[in-house]
């Protein structure tokens, strides 16, 4: 399922965000960059407020878009892991601004709002 279509153009943000838009994408990426590799059971226990359908379809998705690999070994009970490839690593940088953009933005609203919110 192509999300980006060549009615939006030459557009590099668009497609950049119909490749790795949407909440869930970007904290699997974060999760998958802090961890190397992880299971899927991982994954759940570390973003407990993603449902179990989400997270098999942002990660399908993900694999569609060639972000991340998925490792399957062939063993009783079945083991899977997933992590980053070449290409998922290459939007690490993006992360890692959105990240800063956040600490800085959200530090000034606590500050106005005097809101005594964990910082992290």
């Amino acid at each position: 399922m192509k999300k980006w279509s060549v009615d939006e153009g030459n557009c590099s943000i668009s497609y950049t965000l119909s490749v790795a838009g949407g909440r869930w994408k970007w904290l699997i990426l974060y999760k998958l960059f802090k961890n190397k590799v992880m299971r899927y059971g991982e994954l759940k226990r570390n973003l407990p407020s993603i449902t179990h359908k989400m997270l098999s379809q942002v990660l399908s998705e993900l694999r569609n878009d060639e972000l991340i690999e998925r490792i399957d070994y062939a063993q009783v009970p079945p083991k899977v892991e997933y992590r980053l490839n070449e290409r998922g690593n290459s939007l690490i940088p993006i992360l890692e601004l959105m990240a800063q953009w956040g600490r800085e933005n959200r530090l000034s609203e606590i500050l106005e709002n005097g809101s005594n919110d964990n910082l992290m």
